[in-house]
């Protein structure tokens, strides 16, 4: 029997990736009956012209050169803003609804990561999983955002037949509205392990380096900046790996200090190279009620490489043989003193490997799938 499973992402499915992607590829890889429809962000032509980006339609349906065909991508195109009425989540997902009509799929089981889409479970009508990888109701937003998320957060979790949550954060607090499901992030082991060469894009400096999508959600742009002085005193530099969101004043607050390098998205099979190949391996991250809620991905790749990590007290690190910053004030200069000399690298012994998440996903989805 196939499987037809239509996944809503908060991400695009690109070179950086996330959760949701190293879950469908073992799925696939795993499952050859499979079959995926991976529903990216809408594209936001008036956010985009408002913001001085191109404006740009929707990549539509197009089907991802692997898997034998059997993932499948859809982009919509947002065309009114979302303050214009719950009606504009509603058509985008009638969207979808038009899309697995147009691939025949008559039954299934929809995958919501998306805390905004809601609307899809009466759009399709199928058993609905519910991914919290954030509690994006924590998260710094205006007062229109924030109840927007929060209804739609709130609805998901009533109307979906399971929750899965990534982190004992989100297993204390949701868990306390209704029965949760526990499956933590993890780490291609093999890939992480495997040495690479040194990018040529690293600076022949000592290197403090962070990998992540940089926002100020996560990202404290103030301690970067803060490390980033005390970094140059000891002759170093600090490197920011990743998709850059950060507003135009903070980005251009870290471009300006001299020991401050964005280098911007790198593709994934190039990511371990960078953490292979520098002095520390850091994270100056905000410690709040959102960051708490979080099972960084980061955690179990930085473990996996053996390279020694700084970190604020945020969770997941704060619980790992790292250096943890006792305080928000100290963490410049533990950075500082990472950068002293090398340290050898050391095997952390055994680390999650995204295949044991796999099977702990294919367990709840088989259970949906008898309720399709």
């Amino acid at each position: 029997m196939t499987l037809r499973l239509v996944v809503v992402s908060l991400e695009a499915w690109d070179d950086m990736w996330r959760r949701n992607q190293y879950l469908v590829d073992g799925l696939l890889r795993s499952d050859p009956s499979l079959e995926v429809l991976f529903v990216e962000p809408p594209t936001d032509p008036l956010y985009a012209m408002r913001s001085g980006e191109i404006a740009r339609r929707g990549a539509g349906l197009r089907t991802v050169d692997d898997y034998d065909g059997r993932l499948r991508l859809y982009q919509s195109t947002k065309v009114f803003p979302r303050r214009a009425g719950t009606w504009v989540d509603g058509r985008l997902a009638h969207d979808i609804r038009r899309v697995v009509n147009r691939l025949g799929w008559t039954n299934g089981v929809l995958w919501v990561n998306d805390p905004g889409s809601a609307a899809v479970i009466d759009a399709l009508g199928w058993p609905c999983l519910y991914d919290m990888t954030d509690d994006w109701v924590a998260a710094d937003r205006g007062s229109r955002d924030h109840d927007r998320i929060a209804a739609g957060d709130a609805e998901l979790l009533r109307r979906s037949d399971e929750v899965i949550v990534c982190s004992t954060g989100l297993q204390n607090t949701k868990g306390s509205v209704r029965p949760v499901r526990l499956i933590p992030n993890a780490v291609e082991v093999r890939r992480y392990r495997t040495p690479q060469d040194r990018p040529a894009d690293l600076p022949d400096r000592p290197v403090a380096l962070y990998v992540g999508t940089l926002h100020e959600d996560r990202l404290d742009v103030d301690l970067v900046l803060a490390t980033a002085d005390r970094v140059a005193e000891a002759g170093g530099v600090v490197v920011l790996v990743g998709p850059d969101l950060l507003t135009a004043e903070n980005d251009a607050r870290l471009s300006a200090h001299a020991a401050v390098d964005i280098l911007g998205l790198r593709v994934r099979d190039a990511v371990p190279g960078y953490l292979q190949h520098v002095h520390v391996l850091i994270v100056p991250h905000v410690v709040n009620d959102f960051t708490e809620s979080l099972d960084p991905i980061k955690l179990y790749e930085y473990l996996a490489v053996g390279r020694p990590v700084v970190s604020t007290r945020v969770a997941g690190f704060r619980d790992e043989p790292v250096v943890v910053a006792p305080d928000r004030e100290h963490f410049p200069e533990s950075v500082a003193n990472a950068l002293a000399e090398w340290a050898p690298t050391v095997d952390r012994g055994a680390i999650a490997d995204w295949s044991e998440r796999v099977d702990a996903f294919r367990t709840v989805l088989s259970e949906l799938e008898g309720d399709a």
